[in-house]
């Protein structure tokens, strides 16, 4: 039975991986972090010391990840989206929080000076749903809510339904 692959997107903090996980618990799907799979395979391409971070080697992952989706059934969760082929995925889901929550779920991670407020700007300018934009056919990206439990809530139950729609629709 063939299965949908989803990308979870938008700014480090908005809940990506919480969703993600979850989702992936109740739909029977891989769940895929990107920056965890980068960390255990070393899929890094040098260190922003501006950032304070490794900076990610895009091809390894996508060599990495390659198999995985073509067989289908796999939730990708990362706050990029432009290097992953479009083929890849049947919906692309921006998550988003405003800027009160955002701040402190960033803080609370240690994120301060510049890399904090640079991704607080992400943010605001929705940096990240534009690049999903114009990655991505415009009728699959669809923004999401991320700011309480009753938004994660939510958006599993429509992510659900859309999923079990779209192995209606498919197989």
């Amino acid at each position: 039975m063939r299965r949908p692959n989803i990308l979870l997107t938008g700014t480090p903090g908005v809940g990506k991986t919480t969703l993600g996980k979850e989702l992936a618990s109740r739909a029977g799907m891989t769940y895929i972090n990107v920056g965890d799979m980068a960390k255990e395979g070393e899929l890094y391409d040098g260190f922003d010391e501006e950032y304070d971070c490794p900076i990610l080697d895009e091809d390894r992952v996508i060599d990495e990840l390659e198999d995985k989706m073509s067989e289908g059934g796999v939730i990708v969760d990362y706050h990029g989206c432009d290097f992953f082929p479009e083929r890849w995925f049947h919906i692309v889901f921006v998550l988003r929080t405003e800027n009160s929550f955002l701040y402190d779920r960033l803080e609370s991670r240690g994120y301060k000076g510049k890399k904090l407020q640079d991704n607080i700007q992400c943010e605001i300018f929705q940096t990240l749903y534009e690049e999903a934009v114009l990655s991505y056919r415009e009728e699959i990206v669809h923004q999401l809510p991320s700011n309480t439990p009753e938004d994660l809530e939510r958006n599993l139950d429509q992510i659900m339904q859309w999923i079990e729609q779209w192995m209606k629709d498919n197989n």
